[in-house]
């Protein structure tokens, strides 16, 4: 039997959960940084990384405007949006050299989401092999590069000159 040591969820495990107010609210208000994992920001919009990704690269694209839904949000934020999932997708591509990319939402709980009441998009990059027996069969993901990592090559493809 392989033993597979993940120390950074220890962190995880032991803490409260118990949010004060809305996560994605709070990186607005924060500065943009390994902590947060914020790649990038602007008034309409926030890319970070996933702190519990499903592959390694795993973007987040949130608005700013607290809302759960695409029709409350104001129409500078659809459109910043939409050029963010562009701009991930080229930064994926240049990065990590995926076989592909999913991109995508769930709108909801029953949907899937896990963060119901500010909506966000996921920028996924998928390689052929990617879910294998471990994830299959033991319900493992294996992240081949460290979070601090993954989060400094995009901080530096978003922001290139500081």
């Amino acid at each position: 039997m392989d033993t597979n040591f993940t120390p950074w969820r220890l962190g995880y495990i032991k803490s409260d959960k118990k949010q004060e107010g809305c996560i994605f609210c709070g990186i607005f208000r924060e500065q943009p940084s390994f902590n947060n994992l914020v790649v990038f920001r602007n008034v309409n919009i926030a890319i970070l990384l996933n702190r519990f990704p499903y592959n390694n690269g795993h973007l987040l694209v949130v608005p700013r405007s607290h809302a759960d839904s695409l029709a409350k949000l104001p129409s500078e934020e659809i459109h910043a949006i939409s050029l963010a999932l562009v701009d991930c997708e080229k930064a994926i591509r240049s990065i990590l050299d995926p076989n592909g990319i999913n991109i995508g939402m769930n709108l909801g709980q029953a949907a899937g989401a896990g963060i119901t009441e500010h909506l966000h998009y996921h920028i996924l990059p998928r390689w052929y092999g990617d879910t294998n027996f471990a994830t299959v069969v033991g319900e493992l993901r294996v992240i081949p590069e460290d979070l601090k990592d993954t989060y400094y090559n995009f901080q530096k493809y978003f922001n290139p000159g500081g």
